[in-house]
């Protein structure tokens, strides 16, 4: 008796009946074809904002109790980790140490697909112990299909170092839920090529990450108001961009905000609070080690 598939099943392996004639179409009625079917992403992510909210608090407490994020993912959902983790250091400010990623296949998989490797229980595991994670910490594990051993193996294993666990799933019925603390699933039917998860699924996974992440900076105080003061000024786009918000926080021109930042060793936040608070570099950067939210500081809030 043949066995049935395991995979058959999944909502991320389902034909897109919409989709099944699209070898015959044009190019532009593949795109066409394409803009109509992701309107289901902004849906699913919707449905999933209360959820999404929840993860964001959670990270925003990690980064005021100096724990650190660990992503966890394999294929396209691994990809979207590793950048997310990269992305957080020179956006906010945070120490690298503090957003780290781990994806099936190791870091030459973020380049070049490695077939197989997401089978892998036991590495994702051993992946995940040696980042040490704690109860400080929280973890997001990624999975589309909500099955994948390689991010079950690294959810397991922090779970057991009492680590929090976010999970990010396509699928309702995924085993993340079992692991997870908050469980994000974002329902966005069946790819318009049947599988193919780095569309609608990854589309809506990079957006609820942006959520997550951008949420929980924000709470965490590495924002006034919308502007970036946390930003780390070490290229001229970002020194100007330094100098422009410095400029339009304090009142000062620019080139007496870059005068400021000077004096600041370019911290954004120490810059305006020595201007606002009319203290000494040395006094700003101790009072920010006590409370990082500048509004909080400056009394705005």
């Amino acid at each position: 008796m043949a066995t049935r598939s395991k995979w058959q099943g999944l909502a991320t392996e389902a034909v897109n009946p919409r989709s099944r004639d699209i070898d015959m179409l044009t190019a532009a009625e593949i795109v066409e074809m394409m803009v109509l079917d992701s309107r289901t992403v902004l849906t699913a992510v919707q449905r999933e904002k209360a959820h999404i909210a929840r993860g964001a608090e959670l990270m925003a407490e990690t980064v005021l109790n100096g724990g650190k994020f660990i992503f966890a993912g394999a294929g396209t959902s691994g990809r979207l980790g590793v950048l997310e983790a990269a992305e957080l250091p020179p956006t906010f400010g945070i120490d690298p140490a503090a957003a780290q990623a781990i994806m099936a296949g190791g870091p030459t998989a973020v380049h070049r697909a490695k077939e197989g490797v997401e089978d892998d229980y036991k590495e994702g595991a051993r992946a995940m112990r040696r980042l040490r994670p704690s109860r400080k910490d929280v973890v997001i594990g990624i999975s589309a299909s909500g099955i994948t051993p390689f991010v079950r193996g690294a959810v397991t294993r922090a779970r057991g170092a009492r680590a929090r666990i976010i999970g990010i799933t396509s699928d309702p019925r995924s085993e993340l839920k079992a692991l997870a603390d908050v469980t994000i699933v974002l329902a966005v039917g069946p790819e318009v090529i049947a599988g193919s998860t780095r569309l609608k699924a990854g589309t809506a996974t990079k957006i609820a990450l942006n959520m997550l992440t951008t949420a929980a900076m924000v709470r965490a105080g590495k924002t006034y108001g919308n502007l970036m003061v946390d930003v780390q000024s070490n290229s001229d786009k970002l020194r100007d961009r330094a100098r422009r918000i410095v400029s339009g926080v304090t009142g000062l021109d620019e080139e007496a905000a870059g005068a400021l930042l000077e004096r600041a060793r370019w911290n954004v936040k120490a810059a305006i609070l020595m201007e606002q608070a009319g203290v000494t570099r040395e006094a700003a950067v101790s009072r920010l080690r006590v409370e990082p939210r500048l509004r909080k500081l400056l009394g705005r809030g």
